[in-house]
């Protein structure tokens, strides 16, 4: 009685080992991944946000009358083109 228990726990323990090694294998992986480009909305220049073909800028929008800006430039994203079935 006391082997079977003795060999259940070290099969236990293999397997939670196992497991242990081969989820720090993937999290490893995860770490490699190219990071992702910036949002077009947190770019607050013309000139980084015409560089990407993703983003598009808004110009400024200015009262006629007291010349002043009412709405300040900004850069977002274009909108993703789908395909229509037909």
């Amino acid at each position: 009685m006391n082997k079977s228990y003795r060999l259940l726990g070290v099969s236990a323990f293999a397997i939670v080992f196992a497991a242990l090694a081969f989820g720090g294998v993937s999290a490893q992986e995860k770490k490699k991944a190219e990071p992702k480009p910036a949002a077009c909305n947190s770019l607050k220049d013309e000139s980084g946000c015409g560089a990407r073909t993703d983003c598009s800028w808004i110009a400024a929008s200015i009262n006629e009358k007291t010349k002043k800006e009412t709405r300040r430039a900004y850069c977002r994203s274009k909108p993703k083109t789908t395909t229509k079935k037909t």
